[in-house]
């Protein structure tokens, strides 16, 4: 027969625990785990004796539950000494009612108490209750709810969260005591990851962010709402913020640099690499509403005489981002715009021909310096999803992909 108990964190603390004889010995505060197994076992009692808080060796301890109730015993005092270099996490003051980050639900959930398993190896923390059970049985009322509720055939749903599907957010709980704080996090998609954090408190979301690679915060940062945007950045070292707008397209890093106050933007874009600081001060030099202020100065551009299988090499060696790969354009040696190829163009044309022979000579495009408000109806025209920008010389300046412009659109509504 196999040998297992189920129990919460919630039925033990702040209860008596007793010696063999029944006789009380004080009370149970906290429980702490490792993260040394497979799951997070727990090794230590936290306890209150005659006033004293002190740390006992939950070896010596036995937890026996009386049908919705625990017993907790103790066989012996035996004090507890914490490893050095050991994970250890104390589940009431670590984790309960603290926010918590559900990775398969991408949403932040409140602990309302952890569920715990014992079995012949130990206890383990297996779960954490985020439902309202918990509160209820936190309350002491769970079996009156269930009977209240029991005439009407209807059941308060319990909501579990394996710890294998836990990361912690807020930073005073998790951060110091794991070795890797947030590593779960980078699992997430960036829109996801933005979502979460835009619900965060101010210093939760900069040791949020600040947890991120620099790829990884780039990408989440162009996912925030402009406040939150700036909020991070503002919130950031100055060298911090150079890396991370760094791997920003440099437009949106402009748009970014932008609402920033002058002294900060400029120390800044001092910090920037030159090539993607001069970049982001292209864009920042052109007025809002004009089509240079949107535009991506990142675009693949080749000259008419190179063939397609060394232009297919290319593009397989750079791997370019899928928003910069719409199309790519054909220049003259002075940068000015000769044509279009697509994609499709290049896969299906022979690998011995050149881009020359297969480009699309009549091209739409727009000035660096015309109203925003000219590109929709261009785009819309033509069923582009990106529209080359050029100067009054017909130099390449940039591209102006679709995405960007419903999102201006969408924020010009917003506004109105």
């Amino acid at each position: 027969m196999s040998y297992l108990v189920t129990y919460y964190l919630s039925k033990i603390i702040d209860k008596k625990f007793f010696d063999n004889s029944g006789e009380p010995l004080g009370i149970v505060k906290d429980l702490l785990v490792t993260f040394t197994q497979e799951k997070p076992r727990v090794v230590a009692v936290k306890v209150k004796i005659k006033g004293q808080d002190r740390i006992l060796d939950f070896e010596k301890f036995d937890i026996r539950r009386i049908q919705y109730n625990c017993v907790v015993y103790c066989e012996e005092i035996i004090e507890y000494i914490i490893p050095e270099n050991v994970n250890i996490l104390y589940l009431v003051e670590n984790i309960l009612d603290k926010q918590i980050l559900d990775i398969n639900g991408r949403k932040l959930v409140r602990v309302n108490d952890v569920r715990l398993v014992k079995v012949h190896s130990g206890s383990y923390a297996v779960a954490v209750d985020v439902g309202l059970n918990g509160i209820f049985r936190r309350l002491g009322i769970e079996q009156p709810a269930a009977a209240m509720l029991s005439p009407f055939k209807w059941k308060v749903p319990g909501r579990y969260i394996l710890f294998d599907d836990v990361e912690a957010v807020d930073s005073t709980t998790f951060g110091i005591t794991l070795s890797k704080p947030y590593a779960k996090l980078q699992t997430l998609h960036p829109s996801d990851l933005a979502d979460v954090i835009e619900d965060l408190d101010k210093k939760s979301r900069k040791a949020l962010f600040e947890s991120l690679d620099e790829e990884k915060a780039a990408d989440v940062l162009e996912e925030l709402e402009p406040e939150a945007q700036v909020e991070i950045i503002e919130s950031l070292s100055i060298e911090k913020a150079a890396d991370v707008l760094e791997k920003m397209p440099a437009d949106e890093a402009a748009d970014l640099i932008d609402e920033l106050e002058d002294d900060k933007a400029e120390l800044i874009l001092n910090e920037i690499e030159k090539e993607s600081s001069d970049d982001i001060r292209e864009i920042l030099r052109y007025e809002d509403d004009t089509v240079g202020s949107l535009m991506m100065t990142e675009f693949l551009s080749f000259k008419e005489a190179i063939s397609v299988e060394d232009t297919l090499n290319y593009l397989r060696e750079v791997k370019p981002e899928s928003d910069t790969i719409y199309y790519l354009y054909v220049v003259d040696n002075d940068n000015r715009l000769k044509g279009t190829v697509s994609l499709r163009d290049l896969v299906i044309a022979d690998s011995n021909m050149i881009l020359n022979d297969i480009m699309r000579r009549t091209v739409a495009y727009v000035y660096d310096t015309d109203e925003l408000d000219s590109i929709a109806e261009i785009i819309s025209k033509y069923n582009l999803l990106a529209i080359p920008v050029i100067n009054r010389d017909k130099i390449m300046e940039g591209v102006v992909v679709i995405d960007d412009i419903v999102e201006d659109l969408l924020n010009k509504r917003k506004t109105e």
